[in-house]
């Protein structure tokens, strides 16, 4: 979806702050020695406990940065087989923690099988070598600096794909920048408020995505809560205003902003961190081989070659014939930079800072909207993998969505079998995904019957069809029900008993995407995301078209690009609001030279 709505969710950054920190973006630090807590009194209470975190913080802080070459459990770091794992009985939440890697087993949640939900849904990868790499920049912070790095960040103020988007950007910045990771507080998402007396409506990025597992499957990567970094940072002292270089603490001392109104904290967290507008329409995020000065310089010079020898082609010149995944980094970069002129680079400045901050803030343009495959660029070809590798294996809806979708589609495949056994012993169906509601692209919503005239020479009459959609009145449908099988997630409302009705959507996204031939909606990104998980199962299965990306996939309208995905198409556009092969394609390429020799940083 893409709905550019932000209510009240965004207040106004302080006038001065914002433009002392344009003009000027990183305000050396300076010891204060009379600090104030939000310009209150401290008491003599507070001065001590505040004295106790951060002595028990920098002791932590020094464990941190204890020598590479100390022992760490191989449990958090390689991602060993969870059933190696002792964990409490009949604890269903570590269950969910500590998921299979390499898998999905069903049965805490209500079947179906192991081998159904495996063969049905399983796209993913236990790739051990992967679970070891670490950035060239994560190496650098650990051997050259002697304070922790992190980073923090606003969820996007759209819907659900546009949040989920942004989070797989900064996600990948984090390991990239090799900076940990801060999960916002729990909050409310836009159209994710449904039934709000029976449902929790206030989400952290943990109640969708293994975010634990993610932090723990991988030795390059570590996430902490707001409440865990205002505690280890703020209230120890270390943060300051940008614009004045005093200490700032919390709004009221707060650490704990979950379900509480997240408005102070943002306006908190813009004045004490390091930020840039990066604008993703207007420039890459480049990161070198290695994370030194001239490695960087090397980047820029690649950039300015491009621009000099004629700038990047029309998408046209690459349909088809995509470059190839190994190829020199100037060739890729010339391929992905999709018009754009500019490289944001993680450079010098930015290393230095203790927090960096990505805003979500309409009024400058302010927002991550991108897939952070369109994004992010890496010289080396390697590394490029690994991050949509990364994607693809890690960084997926949590085992109780992913399994409450395959009994529907179990279901659905039985319904289809039984309906022609001679004809459909596999149980196939096709699926729609059909955007009517508040989309802002009016000219994609159409009447049935054009949907149906425009769809018909890829279906087979008779078949039994998914159709996953926001139009609320069924009867919508008619002109489509005198020639198939319809059925909606809604028919199937007994098999997933119990889950959030704020999941349905993901629900929706993932048995769509199990469809033999799939039609979406053009510039949807919820049809955007159903493509890209189709994509990684025409990977996994070596379908027809796996060597250039392409898949049975097709749009209603327009009709120009109705066959798109039947194709390669580079990246270009808006890059926001459709997926591209290039996430998928070809990427279990160099997996095992990831640990061995590729990525040396020294």
């Amino acid at each position: 979806m893409v709905v550019d709505h932000w209510g009240s969710e965004l207040q106004d950054i302080q006038t001065s702050a914002i433009f002392n920190h344009l003009r000027k973006s990183f305000v050396t630090r300076q010891e204060d020695k009379s600090p104030t807590i939000n310009e209150s009194v401290e008491s003599s209470d507070w001065i001590r406990e505040r004295k106790r975190i951060k002595n028990e913080f920098a002791q932590r802080t020094k464990d941190a940065l204890a020598p590479e070459e100390e022992e760490v459990d191989d449990s958090k770091r390689t991602g060993v087989n969870p059933q190696e794992i002792q964990l409490p009985a009949e604890n269903h939440a570590n269950a969910q923690q500590t998921h299979e890697i390499a898998g999905l087993s069903c049965r805490a949640y209500g079947g179906p099988s192991d081998e159904f939900a495996q063969k049905e849904m399983v796209y993913w990868q236990d790739i051990k070598t992967d679970s070891l790499y670490e950035s060239p920049f994560r190496k650098h912070h650990r051997m050259e600096d002697k304070e922790p790095k992190y980073m923090t960040f606003e969820p996007d103020g759209g819907g659900w794909n546009n949040i989920r988007m942004a989070l797989e950007t900064v996600v990948a910045l984090a390991h990239a920048m090799g900076r940990t990771l801060v999960l916002p507080p729990e909050q409310g998402f836009y159209l994710l408020r449904k039934d709000r007396e029976k449902n929790k409506i206030n989400f952290s990025f943990n109640d969708f995505f293994h975010m634990e597992s993610l932090s723990r499957e991988h030795k390059g990567l570590d996430i902490i809560t707001m409440d865990e970094f205002l505690k280890r940072e703020a209230l120890a002292g270390n943060l300051r205003n940008i614009t004045t270089g005093q200490v700032s603490f919390p709004p009221g001392n707060e650490t704990d902003w979950n379900g509480k109104d997240v408005n102070p904290l943002k306006d908190y967290l813009r004045n004490v961190t390091y930020w840039r507008n990066w604008r993703v329409g207007e420039c890459m995020a480049a990161f070198p081989t290695r994370a030194g000065h001239d490695d960087v310089k090397k980047l820029q010079d690649m950039m300015e070659n491009i621009i000099d020898t004629g700038g990047t082609p029309l998408p046209d010149f690459y349909k088809d014939k995509p470059t190839p995944v190994d190829a020199p980094g100037i060739d890729r970069l010339r391929e992905n930079l999709a018009g754009r002129r500019e490289l944001c680079v993680y450079d010098e400045e930015m290393q230095s800072a203790r927090v960096v901050h990505f805003l979500c803030y309409h009024k400058i343009r302010a927002r991550l909207l991108t897939h952070f495959y369109t994004f992010l660029f890496f010289e080396d070809w390697k590394q490029d993998l690994f991050y949509k590798r990364f994607m693809r294996d890690h960084f997926r809806y949590l085992d109780e969505i992913q399994c409450a979708a395959a009994r529907v589609v179990e279901a659905i495949r039985k319904r289809a079998r039984e309906r022609d056994t001679q004809g459909n012993p596999n149980g196939d169906f096709d699926s729609f995904h059909v955007r009517r509601g508040d989309f802002q692209f009016k000219h994609t919503r159409v009447d049935a019957d054009v949907l149906y005239e425009n769809s018909a020479d890829k279906l087979s009459k008779g078949a039994t069809l998914f159709i996953a959609t926001d139009e609320r009145k069924k009867e919508f449908f008619k002109p489509l029900t005198e020639y198939y099988d319809v059925v909606y997630l809604d028919d199937f409302k007994d098999l997933i008993k119990g889950i959030n009705t704020n999941y349905y959507g993901m629900l929706d996204q993932l048995i769509a995407a199990r469809g033999r031939v799939f039609f979406g909606t053009w510039h949807s990104t919820f049809t955007g995301y159903i493509n890209r998980i189709r994509g990684y199962f025409v990977t996994r299965d070596k379908l027809p078209g796996y060597e250039m990306g392409t898949m049975e996939s097709y749009y209603f309208v327009p009709l120009q690009q109705k066959d798109a995905m039947k194709h390669y198409i580079p990246v270009n556009g808006a890059h926001f609001n459709r997926e591209f092969p290039v996430a998928w394609r070809d990427i279990d390429r160099g997996i095992h030279e990831i640990h061995q020799n590729a990525f040396a940083s020294e």
